[in-house]
């Protein structure tokens, strides 16, 4: 059965099913308030804090996925060149680098204007692009960073997106 069937047909607020899907997965998480909800969401490579806040005012529900990352201060020059050609291969969300907090963001806005409602699906779905788009590009980024790699060489070990199943 979806995890829609299980939520009434009412409006629900986003944040409300955000805080569902957080307890079906068992993910460790913090109702901060009415409109925002942090998690953390375990990958292969680390566990990646998420955040969802929904803004009424432009009928978007935020979503960021960070995790902790300390580039020396010369290798951020490259580490933008190769977030740069990661966003180009990106078709949801998109990574930028806040150094003043040392963080890696995956950040993704889904627009729910004219009143439209998100489903569990959605959100769901939402959540698990930012995961596994940091599980793909984790690796290079590391490369980049401590490797020593060029941003071109260190983009060619990224994950490669699977299709079908298996």
């Amino acid at each position: 059965m979806a995890l829609s069937e299980h939520i009434l047909e009412d409006e629900i607020h986003p944040i409300d099913i955000v805080e569902h899907l957080a307890e079906h997965n068992d993910w460790d998480f913090d109702r901060i308030g009415d409109d925002q909800i942090a998690m953390a969401v375990e990958g292969q490579w680390r566990t990646y804090s998420i955040t969802l806040a929904w803004s009424g005012y432009d009928e978007t529900l935020r979503m960021v996925c960070t995790f902790e990352m300390e580039p020396p201060e010369e290798r951020h020059a490259d580490l933008y060149e190769l977030l740069n050609a990661i966003n180009d291969q990106c078709w949801t969300g998109s990574f930028t680098f806040w150094a003043a907090q040392k963080l890696m963001v995956y950040r993704y806005g889904l627009v729910l204007s004219g009143g439209q409602m998100a489903t569990p699906e959605q959100i769901d779905t939402l959540i698990m692009a930012a995961v596994l788009n940091a599980e793909r590009y984790y690796p290079a980024m590391q490369l980049l960073v401590w490797g020593d790699r060029t941003p071109k060489d260190a983009l060619q070990v990224a994950i490669a997106e699977a299709y079908g199943r298996a």
